[in-house]
């Protein structure tokens, strides 16, 4: 079995609650991994090297405001209660 095959039945034996944390790792390793690496190194890619612009931590810290609206609220203090 190749590891995407692998990979693709373990994602299909999780509940559909877990997909976003997949879906968040996969882009974080994304980022922290393929940051500058050749795209020609995987096939049925184009020929250019992937460069971030900003850094992980510096977006999260832009973002943190406009995000805080949505998340600094106690509906969403109910909400994460449960997942601790």
């Amino acid at each position: 079995m190749t590891n995407h095959a692998a990979l693709m039945k373990e994602i299909e034996t999780l509940p559909p609650f877990c997909l976003g944390e997949v879906i968040d790792f996969v882009a974080w390793i994304k980022q922290r991994k393929l940051t500058s690496v050749s795209k020609s190194q995987f096939p049925g890619t184009a020929n250019e090297t992937r460069t971030s612009r900003v850094s992980p931590p510096a977006t999260m810290l832009m973002s943190e405001a406009s995000l805080a609206k949505d998340w600094n609220t106690q509906e969403e203090d109910k909400a994460w209660a449960t997942c601790y």
